[in-house]
């Protein structure tokens, strides 16, 4: 058996969203754009007190996508201001969308950006 060499980030965050049925490519679109590498979605669904939102009468659908991003602490808030304006989370019912700072990730890193962070580490 070879052992395995772990590559462990630790300046990275990850930003969940929650959003409406539909909404996940338009979030996911907007966050690449801002620098994001990719996404995970799934499929949720919702539960609140109320079936519907506000003075309007406004129905909530009880469906969702939840889209998962890990990004760099450095981009993290360009990432999440463009996904929170692409899913119009400021619109009651849109969704919902918090930050998490991860202790540590790991993934594959290509060998040649490995190497170009080593160098660049005191």
């Amino acid at each position: 058996m070879t052992k395995q060499r772990i590559t462990a980030l630790t300046d990275v965050a990850l930003i969940t969203c929650v959003v409406q049925k539909g909404m996940a490519d338009e979030v996911i679109r907007a966050a690449t754009g801002a620098g994001a590498q990719g996404a995970t979605v799934f499929y949720a669904r919702g539960h609140g007190m109320r079936e519907r939102l506000g003075a309007l009468a406004v129905a909530v659908d009880v469906e969702k996508e939840v889209v998962n991003i890990v990004v760099s602490s450095d981009q993290a808030d360009r990432v999440f201001e463009r996904m929170c304006a692409a899913g119009d989370l400021s619109t009651p019912g849109m969704g919902f969308m918090y930050m998490t700072r991860l202790d540590k990730a790991a993934t594959y890193v290509p060998p040649e950006i490995l190497a170009a962070v080593e160098k660049k580490e005191p």
